[in-house]
């Protein structure tokens, strides 16, 4: 008998999630940011950002895993992200995030120390990030963080009332 898939069984316990509908505008503000800068929708598709024993993960799919378009976009864009994290530009989380996000400085400065691998995976793909250096690996475990509050995604609290450091991201949200 075939033995379940981890990854689709990941994705079928978020599958449930929905963050709560937001009125939120930094929130508004990354969904409108993100979709122009990965080229899908940010309600049409989920992230998994998932701290590991040696880095860490990002997981980004469509919603629905029929969207070949959508998954080809994801795919492009994860495949750009990796390899601009390896040469140490975070440009693209500082455009979607509109600031510095937690973590990539110190990523970048380490950047020799730390490993991109895109996989394809149904419905879109996953950056897998490694490392052996502990400094770098508290700053994945940083950019990480920020990403599961600010995406809302699986794995946070998705509630930015709920997140101590999402006021100190966002000065004027509540």
């Amino acid at each position: 008998m075939p033995r379940p898939c981890p990854i689709l069984l990941l994705l079928a316990a978020c599958a449930g999630h929905q963050p709560p509908p937001s009125t939120d505008a930094a929130f508004a503000g990354v969904q409108a940011r993100g979709a122009v800068v990965m080229g899908v929708s940010q309600a049409t598709s989920r992230h998994v950002f998932e701290d590991l024993p040696d880095g860490g993960r990002i997981l980004y799919v469509m919603v629905d895993a029929g969207d070949t378009a959508g998954a080809a976009m994801i795919r492009q864009h994860l495949a750009h992200i990796a390899e601009r994290f390896a040469a140490g530009d975070f440009s693209d989380p500082a455009r979607v995030h509109a600031l510095t996000v937690p973590g990539t400085e110190v990523m970048a400065a380490r950047r020799e120390r730390i490993r991109y691998a895109m996989q394809e995976r149904p419905g879109g793909g996953e950056v897998r990030i490694t490392t052996t250096d502990a400094a770098a690996l508290a700053a994945v475990r940083e950019f990480l963080a920020f990403q599961r509050s600010d995406h809302r995604a699986p794995g946070s609290e998705s509630a930015p009332a709920m997140d101590p450091d999402h006021a100190r991201h966002h000065p004027g949200t509540r």
